[in-house]
């Protein structure tokens, strides 16, 4: 397949306005249509819908990975790594708190990457990654 489809995913925030200062303000995201309790952002081609929904959203739980443990559940993208580091440096400037701070993983083996998880202020787990070789995605 030369073009990835887009994909759509809707979460819970209970609050609409750090919701839209963390999508928009924070990475930057172009605000699409809205209302009062829920807003579409372009999340880098790809429509993440949030929706107010008061008391929901945060950790299931966690599994470990290369180390760390990682929360689910969590979604995200892989940027080019320039973009990754751009990424990075905006959220350190905003004061973003990491979960897993930015970092290689699997260093030396397939599938390197460099990888970051953080949680929007409703405790949605994100994560970004990156890698040099793109081909490396599902290397085992």
């Amino acid at each position: 397949m030369s073009v990835r489809p887009g994909f759509h995913l809707a979460i819970p925030v209970d609050d609409i306005g750090r919701a839209r200062a963390f999508y928009g303000g924070v990475l930057g995201l172009p605000e699409g249509r809205s209302s009062d309790v829920w807003v579409d952002w372009n999340f880098y081609g790809h429509q993440v819908v949030t929706h107010r929904v008061p008391g929901t959203a945060g950790s299931a739980g966690s599994n470990p990975v290369d180390g760390h443990d990682v929360p689910v559940p969590h979604f995200g993208l892989i940027l080019p790594p320039e973009d990754f580091h751009a990424l990075a440096g905006r959220l350190r400037d905003a004061g973003v708190e990491f979960v897993i701070e930015p970092y290689v993983r699997f260093a030396g083996e397939p599938g390197e990457q460099w990888t970051m998880f953080l949680r929007d202020p409703a405790g949605n787990a994100l994560e970004f990654k990156a890698f040099a070789d793109e081909s490396q995605l599902f290397a085992k």
